[in-house]
């Protein structure tokens, strides 16, 4: 049960997979001028850069260490806070904690992303960034966020890595910190499988991350050199198949959204006539992903009942995606003496206990949208689907 990108998997990602084979070249490394090493890396983080507006994009082997190379190379360290939402993958408290900063959770609002007024008063002498995360494909309020940042000299760095495509008022997700990152793993917009990567603006951000995921080396023209000082790093390449796969996936970006949001758009208006539910905020209608549509009861209690007779479960349940699900992040801030585990974060609970996702374009049972239509629904699967959960609506008025 993939993203969207696994499904449109197809003869053009074969094709440049055979393209690199034909070559014989399967390190991103290789001489410029020889024909058989076809840079499919090289030009994905060039065309990558481009799509988002900005400078710079380093790959990486996930989103995970995407996100710990962001917080490395704008200096988050041990004993820096760093704020995060807490609706959102297990990965970004992970690359906090193994980076030795504290995570330090704000409640989210009915957008399901951050809550910007919540989290203004997490800010502390000791916070050294904001992590928000664009949460099922829908854009922060970054005009918001990026204003406190700048009001209390935080470093900003953008969660992506499930809203590849996003943009908040005409300006790509990723573009507003001073670095983002994003997943290419199975589950989201695009794919390769797994991968990541990570955009900024910043020449200096740009050779610190390289460093970070090539053992120290910086990039010149295409090859490796020691710079002095040196750093320290560890190997977070990805490969030319991997190059080549992204490439193709990137070429569709554009179309697989454009479709999701036609397809949540339709599915929406047919199910909109169900009584007592509500919808998501999306902070940019026009900008968001649209992979998923959240639906919000009036009560956990019909929220669940509905959720169970459409074969699915209700966001609370969706595991390592809800804080107080993380038992292993809740350790370690208990540890802190940190709030942690459930009734912590009331308005959060509160939201997840009584709302549901229906999948558009992300199928995921771990994301609680085991439930509903993929980017290649006919008409027809869209109206069976609206009429499956009308029909529940009714059964547990």
């Amino acid at each position: 049960m993939p993203g969207p990108g696994a499904f449109c998997m197809g003869e053009e990602e074969i094709a440049e997979v055979m393209d690199v084979m034909s070559g014989g070249h399967l390190s991103r490394y290789g001489d410029l001028s020889d024909p058989n090493f076809k840079r499919k890396v090289m030009t994905f983080e060039e065309d990558f850069a481009r799509y988002i507006g900005v400078k710079h994009c380093q790959t990486t082997s996930s989103g995970t260490s995407a996100l710990l190379i962001s917080m490395k190379s704008v200096g988050v360290g041990p004993g820096d806070e760093v704020i995060i939402p807490t609706f959102g993958f297990v990965a970004s408290y992970g690359a906090t904690i193994f980076i030795g900063a504290i995570p330090v959770l704000a409640e989210i609002d009915n957008s399901f992303t951050i809550d910007v007024r919540d989290l203004e008063q997490r800010i502390t002498p000791r916070t050294k960034a904001i992590m928000p995360i664009h949460m099922l494909g829908n854009p922060c309020r970054m005009d918001q966020i990026t204003a406190l940042a700048e009001k209390h000299d935080l470093k900003l760095i953008e969660d992506c890595c499930q809203a590849c495509g996003a943009s908040f008022r005409g300006r790509k997700v990723g573009s507003f910190g001073q670095i983002g990152a994003f997943s290419l793993n199975v589950f989201k917009t695009i794919t390769t499988g797994d991968g990541g990567m990570l955009v900024t603006d910043s020449s200096d951000l740009y050779q610190s991350a390289f460093a970070m995921q090539d053992q120290g080396y910086r990039r010149k023209e295409g090859k490796l050199e020691i710079v002095e000082p040196s750093i320290l790093g560890l190997n977070f390449r990805v490969n030319e198949l991997t190059g080549a796969v992204a490439l193709a996936q990137l070429r569709k970006l554009d179309w697989i959204v454009t479709t999701l949001r036609s397809k949540k758009r339709k599915l929406k208006a047919r199910i909109a006539e169900a009584d007592g539910i509500d919808f998501r905020q999306i902070n940019d209608p026009d900008g968001e992903c649209a992979t998923l549509l959240t639906v919000i009861f009036e009560n956990a209690a019909r929220a669940a009942r509905i959720a169970e007779s459409l074969g699915t479960v209700t966001l609370e349940r969706s595991g390592w995606h809800v804080y107080s699900n993380m038992d292993h992040v809740n350790r370690h801030l208990e540890e802190l003496g940190r709030p942690n585990g459930l009734g912590a974060y009331p308005k959060t609970d509160d939201l997840l206990l009584r709302s549901i996702n229906l999948s558009i374009g992300v199928v995921d049972a771990g994301l609680g949208s085991a439930f509903g239509i993929n980017i290649h629904s006919t008409e027809e699967e869209i109206e069976r689907v609206a009429d499956r959960f009308l029909e529940a609506c009714r059964r547990f008025d």
